[in-house]
């Protein structure tokens, strides 16, 4: 008979606080233009519009397209209360069957954790399969933290199909 040990506390606590975000959708443009779209902090701004804005810190500007590196950025809620600063840390894990993949392995003073994937593939029609998934650690704002986060990405895609409608016009 095997023995197998209690599992020590701070693994119960960290199953308890780690949380996983999912939000998908099928966005109504081909694979190739979600994924030049996905490539430029541009859509951030945009998909995030409403909610959340982002002034970047370090760099001082962002690019036309995301690099691999870490992005200093303050953010504003609605683009006027100050919620502080955070940690983009974007990644481009290589493509897996087919699909492609954008990672902002981020954080900040009160988010130990904040690792989106964002993971984008053809549905064999012309469309293609969006999600974005999260796995967080806020400590004890985790449920909450998980709670604006799925609202936050469910705003996210309705601002990326509402992009697509308008035929990728940012200004709209």
């Amino acid at each position: 008979m095997a023995v197998h040990a209690a599992p020590a506390a701070s693994e119960i606590l960290n199953a308890i606080i780690m949380k996983t975000v999912t939000v998908s959708s099928i966005l109504d443009a081909p694979l190739d233009k979600v994924r030049e779209q996905v490539s430029q902090p541009k859509l951030l701004q945009y998909v995030a519009r409403g909610w959340l804005t982002f002034e970047p810190i370090d760099p001082p500007t962002f690019g036309e397209t995301w690099e691999a590196r870490e992005y200093r950025v303050r953010m504003k809620w609605r683009g006027v209360l100050p919620i502080g600063e955070q940690i983009i840390g974007i990644e481009f894990p290589p493509p897996k069957d087919g699909r492609y993949f954008v990672r902002d392995n981020g954080r900040s003073a009160s988010i130990r954790k904040w690792d989106h994937l964002m993971t984008i593939e053809p549905t064999g029609d012309g469309r293609t399969a969006y999600e974005d998934r999260l796995d967080l650690d806020a400590g004890w704002r985790t449920p909450f933290v998980a709670a604006f986060a799925r609202a936050f990405y469910a705003h996210r895609q309705g601002r990326w199909a509402r992009l697509i409608d308008n035929g990728f016009d940012y200004s709209a």
